[in-house]
């Protein structure tokens, strides 16, 4: 495997919570340098995630910092544990770095909560409904790039259908249930995947029909991904290329109440499948 070129999202989210227990508790990298007894760059280089920290270095660095959190401590350690390397590495070097990053924190975290607007979840669109998105991209994709983030969408999927997969609330929009990517036929062969997907016990698929007009939230699509403490949490929004990943407490704050908002006017999951039942019986 080669080597990383630049930290992940995981790791430079551990050195950014380590900095802010730094901070909390007034010390300088110069000063946490002298109480860990190593270098302030090695202080400044963990922080930024480009330095590998073990378990036992996060729970000195945490009793240094005097911080009392001790499900803040244990959740931070084990960040360091889930350092493994997932199935979404053999796309490193070949996919952007937010493809990975996305891919990881759907495996990591313990609770997703989705909103999309215009398009299928990532998480649940079938190969022939990803396929017709991707290929309306412009510029036309490299069909080397095209086909591998073809195979890396449909592998997202992994996140939901393993034995111990987290919660997965989804809340789609009407719109997105009705745009025929890739035709007719394409769109029932993905609603009939999205109707089997309801189906599952860890599944909470809710649909806000047109009917419901304006609401908070309704111009982008939302990943909030559950962290092991509220702390942290961290929201991907879809509106650019890259996309942006944020986990300030008032942004996350923020994208909770736009959820569960979106939640409240939505129909219920069984007035859902009816729904997508009868727009696919219309196709």
């Amino acid at each position: 495997m080669p080597p990383r070129s630049s930290p992940t999202a995981l790791q430079q989210r551990l050195g950014a919570e380590l900095r802010k227990l730094r901070e909390a508790a007034g010390l300088s990298t110069e000063q946490a340098a002298a109480l860990l007894d190593t270098k302030r760059t090695v202080i400044t280089s963990t922080e930024a995630g480009r330095h590998g920290v073990s378990p036992a270095r996060v729970r000195r660095m945490a009793f240094q910092y005097e911080c009392t959190d001790q499900a803040l401590v244990d959740a931070l350690v084990a960040m360091c544990a889930d350092g493994t390397s997932g199935w979404w590495e053999e796309y490193r070097d070949v996919l952007p770095a937010t493809f990975l990053d996305i891919a990881e924190l759907e495996w990591r975290a313990v609770g997703l909560r989705v909103s999309t607007m215009m398009h299928m979840p990532g998480q649940f669109q079938t190969e022939a409904y990803a396929r017709a998105l991707f290929q309306a991209a412009i510029p036309p994709l490299p069909a080397d790039e095209f086909e591998a983030r073809l195979a890396h969408r449909v592998q997202r999927q992994r996140a939901i259908d393993r034995a111990e997969a987290p919660p997965y609330t989804l809340v789609i929009h009407e719109a997105a249930l009705r745009i025929e990517v890739g035709g007719r036929k394409v769109l029932r062969q993905q609603l009939a995947h999205l109707m089997a997907a309801a189906e599952r016990e860890n599944v909470t698929i809710q649909a806000i029909p047109f009917s419901a007009g304006a609401f908070p939230g309704s111009g982008q699509a939302i990943l909030y991904a559950l962290g092991r403490v509220p702390q942290l949490d961290t929201v991907h929004l879809d509106r650019t290329t890259a996309g942006e990943f944020v986990h300030s407490e008032a942004q996350l704050c923020k994208y909770r109440l736009q959820l569960s908002e979106m939640q409240g006017i939505a129909l219920t999951p069984e007035a859902t499948v009816d729904l997508m039942h009868g727009i696919s019986q219309q196709l």
